[in-house]
């Protein structure tokens, strides 16, 4: 993110000097109060200049601009009255030179603050002295032909009565007896992660508010966020603005950072993350600030051993700088950091005192937080920032060897077993922000998704019930069961495998249905595919297998018509095709121009791929052209040839034989190789049969898991 210089909050000495001064540092007591608030003027230039362009926290892109004449005025509503101390005007060129600020208990009385006379433009950051519930810029002569214009008003002040400023969040109470609260009132954190575009959000949140939640959690905060933030308030829900260091995202995520020696990358860090607390921290959707996700897990795929202990130690030291400084800026709403395990929080403990509260994703393990917080004695409560169901990492394989995902019912009873435990852990735990109200509808997404594709799950509605206490008068999912795949791993690729499911809808609604196949396990693609289907009897469906090998995951979605869904999943293992008839090569001597002696699961020998074994294979040295032949022992007629590859496979290569093993003749060839599985049909007799490789189709040398000859 950009870094820009921001402006430290504080009470300023009264001045009586009538020329503008910048204001000395401030106490972080203070608070910016105008923004957001209601603002009114004397006029406005056209319909794109309104009074609220000048409170909105944008300093370069929206504005106020009266009309070209003197004696105009702009005034904000506090709310309430305030110890006044600080007023900062940023002019578009459009500047006053003579001008008052202003305060009145009731809008209509009016008491001058201070005066500048002379003002150059640019930023005025003027100390003021005295209290007020409004706060006015009285213009009296401009600099230029046209009218006043400010791209922003900011007052900056404190409560008078000492009470929190309208909207504060704050962590009360005692040991175990804790709580959050809003404005003074109390405040359970229901939510859900945030997953759809920020332009979607008009779309998306009155429903996130119909579900009975009034809190959303996001990863990440820069100037894109003001349009989310303004679309959460105006429909009652706050948010978790959250900060993103590398490595974020716990196993598997990149972005390495040295935390002990980079000190470009912390202090570019927090002067970004400064930059939009002073932007945010008077919105009235800011809930708190989050630092982090999972990067003290997250560290452990960068480092080992000691270094990895003193990286996490000087991240959560530096997540302490951050808190520290956040705090400074916006005392009023409070600072945590998450990661994906309890283990974290000793390091939080140790180096991180400033953090308000602790924060932790949790999934299958949720229920166990509240005795790992009560077995490490710890003194500060915490929100769960991501749970819901079992994750791949927490289930057991299935009979293909890939995680087992739950079903849409063990899905929707986890959410509400989740929701039990952290409601459970009393002046604790003081809420969770649910995992995930997401639109995606691809391989994660429907693992996690309460709404992907727009459609309604159980799991949505399970959240709706833990939220509202009930679902009543909801029109609800078909429910799926029971759901099997055969064969369930031997599927022909290209050919077809069955899917069977009990699915029943509770509302008695019609159902139609939609068939995916996702090759996340086969070959890291993540999409969802509509397959190609045909129903062959009451929940019986005949899939057609894709041509690449390997474990997909097969879909059944049931939908009801009212924006509803059960999707139900189960794995296939696609393998080659069957071939009719005898394998003449099966166990014959073959020889190859080279094999690897190791490397992975290497050595990889002529001899393994004509074995009959699928988990076996030959592979060449990383190099053109290779050769690889069987001798089938004496003259056969030769029918079919099956090729079934390792993802190491020939782009282009021909098919040989011969009757002695020294003169060849050439029966098939092709420079379209695309691996997978090949199957060519021959028409000859021969004793030896040859590849006869040219062309790699990856960086890799030849790799064969079986060579199959038929007659």
């Amino acid at each position: 993110m950009p870094g820009r210089s921001f402006l430290v909050l504080g009470a300023l000495l009264a001045s009586s000097l009538s020329t503008v001064a910048v204001a000395p540092g401030a106490h972080a007591a203070d608070t910016l109060l105008s923004q957001g608030r209601p603002a009114t003027a004397s006029s406005q230039e056209g319909a794109g200049y309104t009074p609220a362009a000048a409170v909105d926290g944008d300093l370069s892109g929206t504005r106020w601009a009266s009309q070209w004449s003197d004696q105009q005025w702009l005034q904000v509503d506090l709310g309430r009255p305030a110890n006044l101390s600080r007023v900062v005007l940023t002019w578009e060129a459009a500047y006053g030179k003579d001008y008052e600020i202003q305060a009145s208990d009731n809008g209509t009385d009016w008491r001058t603050l201070r005066k500048v006379t002379g003002g150059d433009g640019g930023t005025d950051d003027l100390a003021v002295s005295g209290s007020g519930r409004y706060v006015r810029m009285q213009g009296l002569a401009r600099a230029t032909g046209y009218g006043y214009s400010l791209w922003e008003l900011q007052v900056y002040g404190s409560a008078t009565d000492g009470t929190p400023a309208p909207g504060a969040v704050k962590v009360e109470g005692t040991q175990g007896a804790w709580r959050l609260t809003v404005g003074g009132q109390p405040y359970t954190v229901k939510g859900v992660t945030w997953g759809p575009a920020i332009a979607d959000a008009p779309a998306y949140l009155p429903d996130v508010r119909a579900m009975g939640a009034n809190t959303i959690r996001t990863w990440g905060t820069d100037g894109s966020s003001k349009a989310l933030l303004d679309s959460a308030a105006a429909n009652g829900i706050r948010v978790v603005n959250g900060f993103w260091l590398q490595p974020g995202g716990g196993p598997g995520a990149g972005g390495c950072v040295n935390y002990v020696t980079d000190t470009t990358y912390k202090n570019t860090s927090l002067a970004a993350f400064a930059q939009w607390v002073e932007a945010y921290k008077s919105h009235p959707a800011t809930l708190m600030w989050n630092v982090g996700n999972e990067s003290v897990l997250g560290l452990q795929n960068c480092y080992s051993g000691s270094e990895l202990e003193a990286q996490r130690n000087a991240y959560t030291s530096f997540v302490n700088d951050v808190a520290r400084k956040i705090h400074s800026i916006d005392p009023d709403h409070p600072v945590t950091s998450t990661d994906a395990w309890t283990g974290a929080w000793p390091y939080y403990r140790r180096n991180a005192p400033d953090l308000d509260l602790y924060a932790v994703n949790a999934y299958n393990g949720v229920c166990g937080v509240r005795q790992d917080w009560i077995d490490g004695g710890y003194t500060k409560p915490y929100i769960v920032t991501e749970t819901g169901p079992a994750g791949e990492w927490e289930v057991p394989d299935d009979v293909n060897g890939v995680p087992d995902e739950p079903t849409d019912v063990q899905k929707a009873d986890a959410y509400t077993r989740a929701w039990n435990c952290v409601t459970g852990h009393q002046g604790v735990a003081l809420g969770a922000t649910l995992f995930h109200y997401g639109t995606e509808h691809d391989f994660g997404g429907v693992w996690f998704n309460l709404v992907p594709d727009g459609l309604k799950r159980l799991s949505y509605y399970a959240v709706k019930r833990a939220y509202t206490g009930s679902t009543a008068g909801n029109d609800t999912p078909p429910v799926i069961s029971t759901m099997s795949v055969s064969p369930a791993s031997s599927a022909p690729a290209g050919g077809e495998f069955t899917v069977r499911a009990d699915v029943r809808d509770p509302d008695g609604d019609p159902v139609t249905y939609r068939v995916f196949l996702s090759g996340n396990y086969a070959a890291g693609d993540k999409r969802l595919v509509e397959a190609r289907w045909r129903a062959t009897g009451s929940g019986t469906f005949a899939v057609t297998a894709p041509q690449k090998l390997g474990v997909w995951k097969v879909y059944l979605q049931a939908e009801d018509g009212h924006g509803n869904a059960g999707i139900e999943t189960r794995s296939v293992k696609v393998v080659a095709p069957p071939v009719s008839g005898t394998n003449l090569a099966l166990n014959r001597p073959v020889t190859a121009s080279s094999f690897q002696a190791s490397y992975g699961d290497c050595p990889c020998t002529p001899q393994l791929a004509v074995d009959g074994r699928a988990d076996t294979r030959w592979a060449s040295d990383w190099s053109d052209p290779q050769w690889f032949q069987v001798d089938l022992g004496a003259a056969k007629a030769l029918r079919t040839l099956q090729l079934v590859w390792d993802p190491a496979y020939a782009k282009s290569y021909a098919v040989q034989v011969s009757d002695d093993g020294t003169t060849w003749r050439t029966v098939y060839s092709t420079a379209a190789g695309d691996g997978d599985v090949d199957t060519v049909p021959l028409s000859a007799t021969a004793r030896y049969v040859r590849l006869q490789l040219t062309a790699r189709g990856t960086g890799w040398g030849y790799s064969l898991h079986e060579l199959g000859i038929y007659g």
